[in-house]
């Protein structure tokens, strides 16, 4: 019985175990995200080639079309393959949510490790998600984001992480810039 409670134990402790957690900030937004390797916890899928995530964006109008700005929630399942020794690219799908805006954009992410000898390694990355009318809910006609980083990794699985971020909930009514920032933060990975 001891070992039937242990192993249900150390099961749902992989299970809601962060596989990666980041934080970025700048003078007015927070955001605050996380992803699972589902291949920690499944046996048949290869680690680190499928993540489900969730994301908190938390913005200032200072950096926005609109005066008063609602909270950005995120459900994410994403696909990684190292398309060569340097090289991962992905394909994702988001379900993101604001007041009365919600889509599901489809979108393309990758990660290149730069080819500089250093005691630190570098990384860029960029991700473009889109979601035609078809795929925009409640008052939303259509949804654009992109994103640019450059990450160093200053401790083993310890990433500064610098990046810009362009966010458009386009709406039946007209054309809204939800966030358009530069930021910085952390990304852990465990």
């Amino acid at each position: 019985m001891l070992k039937k409670v242990s192993l249900l134990t150390l099961s749902a402790v992989s299970v809601f175990a962060m596989h990666s957690a980041e934080i970025n900030v700048n003078n007015t937004d927070l955001e605050l995200s996380a992803k699972f390797d589902i291949g920690q916890v499944n046996e048949k899928v290869e680690p680190n080639t499928i993540f489900i995530g969730a994301k908190y964006l938390n913005v200032d109008e200072r950096h926005s079309d609109i005066s008063n700005v609602d909270d950005y929630y995120e459900a994410n399942f994403l696909m990684m393959k190292n398309a060569s020794k340097d090289l991962k690219i992905g394909l994702g799908v988001k379900l993101n949510h604001t007041k009365d805006f919600t889509s599901a954009p489809l979108g393309v992410e990758a990660a290149y490790k730069l080819p500089i000898e250093s005691s630190v390694p570098f990384y860029v990355g960029g991700s473009l998600y889109y979601a035609p009318r078809v795929l925009a809910f409640e008052k939303a006609d259509n949804y654009l984001e992109y994103r640019v980083t450059v990450d160093a990794e200053v401790i083993k699985n310890g990433f500064v992480t610098v990046g810009f971020r362009d966010m458009n909930t386009n709406y039946e009514s007209g054309n809204v810039e939800y966030n358009k920032s530069f930021y910085g933060g952390f990304r852990f990975l465990f």
